[in-house]
């Protein structure tokens, strides 16, 4: 079914020249007529330097301004977007491409089969149980009824240890805020039981099934039906049958205001592993022996010098994966008994690649790396013994590989740029590997091929590329092109499927992901590399691709656009301000782009300061204000033809964000080249946005970037 009341439907003439460009019949192309905001006069005095905020009052997004703001742009952007000439038939192509099988990475628990599957046509993937080997799959959960816009989603499960309890919690339109409730396996039923006030972490199961382990926030004093997300949450214990307001009070965090708590249970039942996050550089992490009651936490990684996880554990020993002495990631064995570094026996090295994740499953350390930004894997023993490279069919990304130090298999998947999702088992007694779930696509994706390029950044650091396009390309610079990138919070961007690629390759177009400074494909050099007083080489990295794709004739600037999101929003942002001339089109999606006030959002929020920086450091202040992308919008500009997208209920980077930048960028604008803000109702920053939701953004936004640069593929 297609839905677009969350836009404000309005009624859609043929033409509305006041409004829209030129679209077949209408008349010559002319500049839009922007809704009117207001400008403030809040200025804001740095380190000695005052700043002008004109757009603060956007800040308020329950404010009657605000409201009328949000409605006023739908009602400019909807239109003009429903009237582009490509937008039907690539939706007609998205729903096809989409209509694929999609199937998660199992989880094996007490001798079930726990996993996510999607016919393709649902809007929210269902969560099956698989009894026995020789089972048919049966529903356990189907979030696709429990709203009529199937816009409550599946955010997280986790059976107990004996698969008796399904722990699963819910997100409502698109909120990172989750509501865990419980159901009885055998028949589906669900219990009493509900925990609310928590986000962003998973509940970990007592041993003997009796409850589970959780961080929680403290309810809004004004509100307590919603969670305190400026508070410092701490780790709760919830036993089955219990009400929330009963819940024992396990571990809260001393000595700290901006250290964020989240629990897990070893495998063996013994101990509980409380890590400390704040920020991506670095963490602690705290033990408690659950054998003895009156045991207090004590500190296992408290140096802060590294990134410390464990993976695994086999009575006092520890599996580790860790930073410490190995930007690139190495493994070790701790004697919970004795945590000193000292003590500590290297299992893994360091190697050449990056060492991304790690497991301890059936007796196996199982490693996932990223080598040049594709994926690997490899298998050890628990001695640190090469046994065998996982095969994997090319250059992907994979994910899985979870289980428990007794389990005899474990799952992992497969995609790349062109090939959906791929599910298989790896038998852990002879390393073989068997396919558990192979998706059929309703495309042929011969034609396409992806290589792997460098472009040289402005202080000479080599950036990979891979670019995706069709086998006889002819290289004269004049296909259309979309340059992605993230680059922040030591993420690797690894080819992955994704529907809206392929209808644009199918449009003609070349797809390139370039692996910038910031991410995670060489390691904690490159990601620091990219942080903080450092973070304009992100740009330069990507400003490079764009260059490069020029320069080998791929493409030109009428023809390139640029598209990320989250912090790939603000690459966005901050590339298409330095270089407008270079890019046709811009997709900055749900992005941070106010870098001065970007941590006053929530305590998540202030922790990305180890990426970015914070105002409040005089020298931050000076790197984040010479890129912030609402402080250096210039007004009589040309910039391309830019659509911001957000969500009204996106509570991790808050809308206010895009508000505040495209209300600077259409009052800046010199030239005929629109400038529109897409928000989205009843969605979040993307998490279980249902798939016609989905659909619906991305023909938006692909018809968008197709009139820029004048396609005519489909």
């Amino acid at each position: 079914m297609h839905h677009r009341h969350r836009l404000q439907r309005l009624v859609r003439p043929l033409c509305i020249v006041s409004l829209i460009m030129t679209l077949g019949a209408c008349s010559s192309p002319q500049r839009l007529a922007y809704p009117a905001v207001a400008r403030g006069e809040v200025v804001d005095v740095y380190h000695g330097t005052a700043v002008a905020d004109p757009y603060r009052a956007l800040e308020d997004m329950r404010a009657p301004a605000t409201r009328e703001f949000v409605r006023a742009q739908n009602a400019l952007a909807q239109p003009w977007l429903e009237n582009l000439p490509q937008r039907e038939r690539l939706r007609a192509r998205l729903t096809e491409i989409w209509n694929h099988e999609r199937t998660g990475v199992p989880r094996a628990k007490g001798g079930r089969l726990f996993f996510t599957r999607n016919d393709g046509r649902q809007n929210q993937s269902i969560l099956y149980v698989l009894d026995a080997a020789d089972a048919a799959p049966r529903v356990l959960f189907d979030p696709n009824v429990a709203s009529s816009d199937a816009t409550v989603a599946l955010a997280r499960f986790q059976p107990s240890p004996d698969g008796k309890t399904l722990a699963y919690s819910l997100s409502d339109g698109g909120t990172d805020w989750e509501i865990w409730k419980f159901r009885r396996v055998v028949d589906g039923v669900d219990l009493v039981d509900e925990v609310r006030y928590t986000k962003f972490w998973e509940v970990s199961w007592a041993p003997d099934g009796s409850g589970v382990y959780y961080s929680r926030y403290a309810p809004k004093t004004d509100d307590p039906a919603h969670g305190d997300d400026h508070a410092q949450p701490a780790v709760y214990f919830h036993k089955i049958g219990d009400a929330q307001r009963d819940d024992r009070l396990i571990y809260t965090v001393r000595g700290s205001r901006t250290r964020t708590p989240s629990a897990d249970v070893s495998q063996d039942g013994r101990w509980l592993f409380v890590t400390l996050f704040d920020g991506y550089e670095t963490n602690g992490i705290d033990v408690l022996d659950l054998r003895d009651p009156s045991a207090t936490p004590r500190t296992v990684f408290g140096a802060w010098d590294a990134n410390y996880s464990i993976r695994g554990s086999d009575g006092d020993t520890l599996f580790v994966q860790t930073t410490n002495a190995a930007p690139r990631g190495r493994m070790i064995a701790v004697d919970v008994r004795n945590p000193a570094p000292s003590a500590w026996r290297e299992l893994v090295p360091q190697r050449d690649y990056t060492l991304e994740d790690s497991h301890f499953v059936g007796g196996r350390l199982l490693l996932r790396y990223v080598r040049d930004a594709h994926g690997i894997a490899q298998v050890y023993d628990r001695d640190g013994r090469l046994l065998a490279d996982v095969p994997v069919p090319g250059l992907g990304t994979l994910t899985g590989f979870d289980g428990s130090g007794r389990d005899r298999e474990t799952f992992f998947s497969f995609t790349d740029y062109v090939t959906p999702g791929r599910v298989f088992r790896l038998d852990l007694s002879d390393l073989s590997v068997h396919a558990f779930a192979t998706p059929k696509l309703a495309a042929d994706v011969t034609p396409y091929v992806t290589e792997q390029v460098f472009a040289t950044s402005r202080d000479g650091t080599r950036v990979p590329l891979f670019v995706t396009h069709r086998r006889d390309l002819v290289k004269d610079g004049n296909t259309p092109t979309l340059l992605y990138g993230y680059g922040g919070f030591n993420i690797s961007t690894t080819p992955t499927f994704r529907a809206p690629v392929l209808a644009w390759l199918e449009m003609g177009g070349i797809y390139v992901e370039a692996n910038l400074r910031g991410g995670g494909e060489y390691g904690e050099a490159w990601h620091r590399a990219g942080t903080k007083t450092q973070k304009q080489n992100v740009f330069d990295d990507f400003i490079a691709a764009a260059e490069f794709l020029i320069a080998n004739r791929y493409t030109q600037p009428a023809k390139l656009a640029i598209s990320g999101r989250s912090n790939g929003g603000l690459l966005v942002g901050a590339t298409l301000l330095q270089r407008p001339e270079l890019f046709g089109a811009a997709l900055p999606a749900v992005g941070v782009l106010d870098m001065l006030r970007y941590h006053t959002a929530s305590s998540n929020a202030r922790q990305w300061s180890s990426d970015y920086g914070l105002a409040d450091n005089p020298e931050d202040f000076q790197a984040l204000r010479a890129y912030s992308p609402v402080h250096n919008v210039r007004s009589g500009r040309c910039y391309p033809a830019t659509l911001v997208t957000t969500a009204d209920r996106d509570d991790r980077v808050v809308p206010w964000h895009s508000y505040k930048f495209a209300a600077a960028l259409q009052q800046a604008q010199s030239c005929d080249k629109p400038v529109l803000i897409r928000i989205e109702t009843r969605a979040g920053h993307g998490a279980g946005k249902p798939l016609w939701m989905q659909i619906d953004d991305f023909a938006d936004q692909y018809a968008f970037v197709a009139h820029a640069l004048g396609m005519r593929g489909l």
